[in-house]
């Protein structure tokens, strides 16, 4: 794979930081164990950017979201091939009577992605309240194709029943059910030798692994799941799904329309999109510092040969902007990873 800045100048640690904000978007709903998504905001020449690595992840992993922003900001992104992106809903960890409400957000839409095994919630009770969940989308967007992702939660055991459960459904594909390469490469094995018709997407195993190319020459998957951020950019997310030589879907990390701007990117530049992106996480937002957001009209949204790339609007600025204790915190993280670039 390409180095994390083929071709990109890495800006000085002030010039990153001239201008920067750290914004904090509150949730209409838990997602990914997060109610409040912090995310800081760049400005270079090219455009606004986004850095946003989950809290946990450390200066290595971060490093690649930061060059990921530094291609946004300060080189942009390659020529879209086509105009319109269609976009799944995404419906998280919610009870079974809270699924149309969470769909009603996004409108229509061609395709719904349900989160199952939430953390603390992977036993039998959990399975079967992932059920009812996806059941109730099918009854509520019976036209709507539907997948599932899992996040790494599952054992193989447990994923393997919970599977052939959903079947039924006749869900498009299963998103990262269990752990590792080997795990997935297991599980799938094991759905066909049980004749369970699923195919298996691969998102951890592409995104948080050293080679992400590992996943594909293991033939433990069907599909990528690839982010832009997570993958450090743009064109280097194009270099890897055009390596792996499988279908790719494009996801958000919970961005803001910023860095859904670059998701976009990406899917408007792939080669092939065949399945429907998930690019729609803006409306699990209370408010966006984009006004208005980046949220899909009839299940689709503009690429950048038809729309503008996103500028936060002063006012949402100013209401979403963390604290200082968060923005020196933020900016310490901007340090650290700009370390890692640099040695590499």
């Amino acid at each position: 794979m390409p180095p994390l800045l083929d071709g990109t100048r890495l800006p000085e640690v002030d010039e990153l930081l001239e201008g920067a904000v750290v914004v904090a978007q509150p949730m209409h709903t838990r997602f990914r164990g997060v109610t409040v998504r912090e995310a800081m905001l760049l400005r270079g020449p090219a455009g606004w950017a986004e850095f946003s690595p989950f809290a946990e992840y450390g200066p290595e992993e971060s490093s690649r979201w930061l060059a990921a922003a530094i291609e946004a900001g300060w080189q942009g992104w390659p020529a879209p091939v086509r105009d319109l992106v269609p976009v799944n809903a995404t419906v998280p960890a919610v009870a079974a009577a809270d699924v149309g409400r969470v769909l009603d957000s996004f409108g229509e839409v061609p395709a719904v992605k349900v989160k199952v095994a939430e953390s603390g919630r992977t036993g039998p009770e959990g399975v079967a309240e992932d059920v009812a969940r996806v059941a109730e989308v099918r009854r509520l967007r019976p036209g709507a194709a539907l997948r599932i992702d899992a996040n790494q939660g599952w054992d193989h055991a447990t994923a393997l029943a919970a599977l052939q459960q959903l079947a039924e459904h006749e869900l498009e594909y299963a998103e990262q059910p269990v752990a590792g390469i080997e795990g997935l490469a297991r599980l799938r094995e094991a759905l066909h030798a049980a004749g369970t018709p699923m195919r298996i997407a691969a998102d951890e195993s592409v995104r948080k692994e050293t080679d992400p190319l590992a996943v594909a020459r293991a033939g433990a998957a069907d599909l990528v799941v690839v982010k832009v951020q997570p993958l450090g950019g743009v064109r280097r997310a194009l270099g890897i799904v055009g390596a792996a030589g499988l279908d790719a879907v494009v996801s958000s990390a919970l961005d803001t329309s910023v860095g859904i701007a670059a998701g976009v990117a990406l899917a408007a530049s792939l080669p092939a999109l065949p399945y429907a992106c998930g690019l729609g996480t803006v409306a699990l937002f209370t408010e966006d510092v984009v006004v208005p957001g980046w949220i899909p009209d009839a299940g689709r949204l503009a690429s950048g040969a038809t729309r503008a790339r996103p500028v936060p609007d002063p006012s949402a600025l100013a209401r979403l902007r963390a604290d200082e204790d968060r923005q020196q915190w933020w900016r310490q993280r901007l340090v650290q990873a700009h370390g890692v670039l640099s040695a590499t």
